[in-house]
């Protein structure tokens, strides 16, 4: 198995942990924090996404699916259109919501087959490509997908969690 198919097996099992997440919920479901300071199953599925969708893009010198789709308009948080949730507080990360588990899955998807697209077309040598000398030592194209890979799958089991606890709490 080349290391494109790895990392893009990667992120197929980050879409069957996202999916199973929030298919489903309802939008109260969706939007229900455990207590104030805690994720809601929206933040935290938005915030991956938006995440893989800014990193993703960068690497591959194309616009970001938020904007560039019009997931922006659609969910209408009122955030900077830059706005990935890095660094949001609890209270700014509880004003993430969303109305529908369509709408939240219609983006990731549409993520998702970008990031596919870009993972599918790459040379196996394009992995050690620097996307960001910033860090010593600098960041491969390999490094940084992985690294999506990874932050994305911890926020899908955490927003898992979430709806458990949720679900079992009612």
């Amino acid at each position: 198995m080349k290391g494109t198919e790895v990392i893009a097996d990667g992120f197929g099992r980050v879409r069957e942990v996202v999916h199973a997440a929030v298919e489903g919920l309802s939008a109260d479901r969706l939007n229900a924090r455990i207590d104030p300071a805690a994720n809601s199953v929206a933040w935290l599925v938005w915030h991956l996404t938006r995440v893989q969708d800014d990193h993703v893009a960068e690497a591959a010198g194309l616009d970001q699916v938020w904007t560039a789709g019009g997931w922006e308009e659609r969910f209408a948080l009122g955030l900077p259109a830059g706005a990935t949730g890095y660094g949001q507080t609890a209270r700014q990360a509880g004003a993430v919501r969303v109305d529908s588990y369509e709408l939240l899955l219609g983006y990731f998807d549409a993520v998702h087959e970008q990031t596919l697209g870009f993972v599918r077309g790459l040379a196996e040598t394009a992995l050690d490509r620097v996307v960001d000398e910033r860090w010593d030592p600098p960041v491969t194209l390999g490094t940084r997908l992985v690294s999506v890979i990874a932050d994305d799958l911890q926020h899908a089991g955490q927003a898992a969690y979430v709806r458990g606890v949720i679900e079992r709490l009612e």
